[in-house]
């Protein structure tokens, strides 16, 4: 499992990192000009190897899970990234969604985070579904999926409480806990498909809601073309696109550049992807000079192994 926790963290960091020089470029510019390795300074004005918030919120859900499952020591922790900037690559964070921000807020003011998230179809942002990965290697024996729906959607619901993000982040789950039980991309979508609309159906989810996942859950997202693919910042676009990056991949480096040259968000497209292709393939398939210009990579390392520790025991 060792390899599989470092693979998926490490995954989703370099995959971030890959992104955020390039984060609002146009996909025409990026075809014209493909990112091809690590990039510097350009959007954010970040060194090399410098990742976002998609990466310091993983890596503090990664910290609070070594510990056990407590959602308001989640919530806080994401509080102190937020105010002094904790698991940033530099000491402060340079970039927060709305949604998120939001939310933080009220947790600051001393809100419990079981309550704290934004509730409205407008705040349907990415920002649940990009640090939602650890959950993934906390929940992987958990057969009861009733139980991983529930903790799915408290983690997503700190920021990000409608629906729609819970589901995305749902759906995202089952299919990383699929690729760490060995299963092959294709075993692994048709189980994701079969188990999201069953589970929806006893639950009598909205169906309006549950079309909306039809190109993923219905169809075979992997089998849409480029551009129909979007890459912004809206989760359904975000989920849609890394799961299409990934089951047109054959490699680790692949799959993130594909997602990160998809343009517009790129840096959480480029996580999303980051987390399940760094499962699937492994850590050896992550490119060493890529692993090798990554902020913090050491602190990342030791808390892949505390977190594999505490899940092997």
């Amino acid at each position: 499992m060792e390899n599989k926790v470092k693979a998926g963290i490490m995954g989703v960091c370099i995959g971030d990192a890959l992104g955020v020089p390039v984060e609002f470029k146009k996909r025409e510019d990026l075809k014209r000009n493909p990112v091809t390795k690590m990039l510097e300074y350009m959007s954010w004005n970040q060194p090399k190897g410098t990742w976002s918030d998609d990466s310091s919120l993983t890596l503090c859900l990664a910290e609070e899970l070594t510990k056990g499952y407590d959602l308001e020591k989640i919530g806080q922790s994401f509080v102190k990234w937020n105010k002094y900037g904790h698991w940033t690559a530099h000491g402060r964070l340079f970039d927060i969604g709305g949604t998120t921000r939001h939310s933080l807020a009220r947790l600051i003011k001393g809100e419990s985070a079981r309550f704290s998230g934004n509730i409205f179809e407008e705040d349907n942002g990415n920002g649940s579904l990009m640090r939602i990965l650890p959950l993934a290697f906390y929940l992987k024996k958990e057969n009861d999926i009733q139980k991983l729906y529930l903790m799915v959607k408290e983690v997503s619901a700190i920021t990000h409480g409608h629906f729609r993000s819970v589901f995305a982040c749902f759906i995202y789950v089952i299919f990383a806990i699929q690729l760490l039980k060995g299963k092959s991309k294709r075993e692994a979508y048709m189980h994701t498909q079969n188990t999201a609309l069953k589970y929806a159906e006893e639950q009598g989810f909205n169906p309006d809601e549950i079309e909306l996942f039809k190109r993923i859950l219905k169809n075979d997202i992997s089998k849409y073309p480029e551009d129909e693919i979007k890459s912004g910042g809206y989760v359904l676009h975000s989920l849609e696109a890394s799961l299409w990056c990934f089951l047109n991949s054959e490699n680790y480096s692949e799959a993130v550049l594909k997602a990160v040259n998809l343009g517009e968000d790129t840096d959480t497209t480029g996580a999303i992807t980051g987390g399940i292709a760094g499962i699937y393939y492994g850590y050896e398939n992550i490119p060493e000079e890529w692993v090798a210009e990554l902020v913090r990579k050491h602190d990342i390392e030791v808390l892949c192994e505390k977190l594999h520790q505490k899940l092997m025991n």
